[in-house]
């Protein structure tokens, strides 16, 4: 949401997210120069040059393999397979404690 302030109070406009990369792109795609790109959003330079340090240090996450929806997922299909693992483990379990009570009770021990 934009916020404009009164700069008689020396406070400053907030943008959001994608109003930083929009301006960013004024310059990266239009070829824009950066002063006018600056002076034309009411930006120092150093706030521009910060904006498109962060825009670039976060950008390998767009290329990511796993986005959070797609890592949920597979995180899911993990989940599954590893419980029915736990369930074949709990039959043979099961049938070796079978076996055991058997002979047990064959051999006469108690």
């Amino acid at each position: 949401m934009k916020t404009k302030r009164s700069s008689k109070s020396g406070s400053k406009k907030q943008y959001q997210a994608s109003e930083k990369v929009s301006i960013i792109r004024e310059h990266l795609l239009e070829n824009k120069a950066i002063s006018d790109v600056c002076d034309e959003h009411h930006i120092h330079p150093s706030v521009y040059y910060r904006w498109q340090k962060q825009f670039f240090e976060q950008g390998e996450k767009a290329f990511a393999p796993n986005n959070e929806k797609q890592m949920v997922t597979e995180l899911k299909q993990e989940i599954s397979q590893l419980e029915s693992k736990l369930a074949q483990k709990d039959e043979v379990i099961a049938e070796v404690m079978e076996e055991y009570i058997s002979l047990k009770k064959r051999l006469g021990g108690h």
